[in-house]
């Protein structure tokens, strides 16, 4: 009754349009009811609690140097170098699209805002050179979902900070799989472009790759400084959000001298805005998620899963279908911080190791922020790109569908992603 009620007021709320923080907040309401003992006052006190943590520091830390790292002229440096050095072959804009992706994933972690730097700079040009519309905004999309796995990744941090384990551990963890899904997209890239002959920018001779890797340089510093100091344990996760803000305002403001006083001004409003959203999620699924451990709805899920139970692959391939057929109808974040609570006491009675678990769910949530109607990145390309959002769909699902299978390769084999965890990360 306790499940039934828990998911029949979520998802009503959330049929009713009702925003998904205040949904989850309607759950914990209502199952305080049910269980007999409402008190507002443990509302407001996990509420307050959820977000007051040190490690929640580093979200609107790494969301602030997002938004520098795109008006300090970071992002455009980078893109520029990925141009110098794969422009010139057949399908070029893609590869550099792929390449400029995967390397602003590993500075920003934010889905959405890489995905509207590429769409904004690289798609006009793909336009121009004759690719078509959908495809290109496709394998952009397709790109941008790599900054929730690649870290520092603000993801793999809420969900660090629900399962109470490593996110050095996580960071770790998440690389060879994020370079994975950056490798498919590179597959499929090429099996397209080879059909198609799409124009071709004039080849850089070698002087002139080299100075655009020096003027990218510093901006392709940032992740050596940010993931170099979290392996040999030189700051922590939100002290390298820190050092990421103040290096990327650095090198914004003098170093490509972009970054003036308004655009400062500008990053730290629409920051402060995605930081707010997110905390305030972040704080009402701690609600609920107290609430969950009071009414021993975790035992009541086992007990359903039961006959799953002592099959962890079995069980890891249910949770990960379940995630993308959510992710069709739910948001990545809100979906994470509905189902973390249930979903990790699951695990950890099931033996699954938690660092493992995390990289899967990951990769299955941000998988979809590209499937409709939701589909974040999706319409955020469409819309920069002024696409219409059928033709970016159906030109995503190549890239999407390959993707998805190698999810799958993932939850049958998992030391490909535990072996790499203990050689970069090994526990004491």
């Amino acid at each position: 009754m306790t499940l039934l009620i828990f998911l029949g007021v979520l998802i009503a709320c959330i049929a009713a349009g009702m925003p998904i923080a205040w949904s989850l907040m309607a759950c914990g309401i209502a199952l305080m009811l049910h269980l007999d003992f409402f008190n507002a006052q443990i509302i407001s006190q996990n509420l307050l609690h959820g977000t007051d943590s040190f490690i929640l520091l580093a979200i609107p830390f790494f969301i602030l140097a997002g938004e520098l790292m795109n008006r300090g002229g970071l992002s455009l440096r980078i893109i520029e170098l990925a141009m110098a050095a794969f422009g010139h072959i057949r399908g070029g804009l893609g590869y550099v699209g792929i390449a400029a992706s995967l390397i602003m994933a590993s500075l920003s972690g934010s889905a959405i805002a890489d995905s509207a730097a590429l769409a904004a700079i690289l798609l006009p040009m793909m336009k121009r050179a004759g690719y078509p519309p959908g495809i290109s905004g496709g394998l952009l999309a397709a790109g941008g979902v790599t900054a929730p796995i690649i870290p520092p990744s603000i993801a793999l941090v809420v969900y660090g900070a629900i399962a109470n384990i490593s996110i050095n551990g996580l960071f770790m963890a998440a690389i060879v799989p994020g370079m994975l899904l950056g490798g498919v997209l590179v597959i499929i890239w090429y099996f397209i472009s080879r059909r198609a002959d799409y124009a071709r920018l004039e080849k850089k001779s070698g002087a002139e790759l080299r100075r655009a890797f020096v003027r990218a340089i510093a901006a392709l510093f940032l992740p050596v400084v940010v993931i170099g100091g979290l392996r040999i344990g030189m700051f922590t996760p939100t002290e390298a959000a820190v050092i990421a803000v103040v290096y990327s305002t650095l090198v914004g403001a003098f170093v490509y001298r972009e970054l003036d006083v308004v655009n400062f001004y500008a990053a730290l409003i629409d920051a402060g805005r995605t930081s707010a959203v997110v905390m305030f999620l972040v704080g009402a699924s701690m609600v609920v998620a107290w609430l969950i451990t009071v009414a021993n709805l975790p035992e009541q899920i086992i007990e359903l899963l039961g006959p799953f139970m002592h099959s962890p692959r079995l069980l890891v391939l249910l949770i990960v279908i379940i995630t993308l057929v959510l992710g069709t109808a739910l948001d990545f974040t809100p979906m994470m911080l509905i189902l973390m609570p249930i979903m990790v006491p699951m695990c950890q009675q099931a033996g699954i190791d938690l660092t493992y678990f995390g990289i899967v769910f990951t990769i299955a949530g941000a998988l979809g922020m590209l499937t409709p109607p939701v589909g974040n990145v999706l319409n955020v390309v469409a819309g920069v790109g002024n696409i219409g959002l059928d033709k970016v769909t159906r030109g995503v699902m190549p890239f999407l569908l390959m993707q998805i299978a190698l999810l799958f390769v993932l939850v049958l084999v998992p030391d490909i992603i535990l072996v790499p965890l203990h050689v970069l990360h090994p526990t004491p």
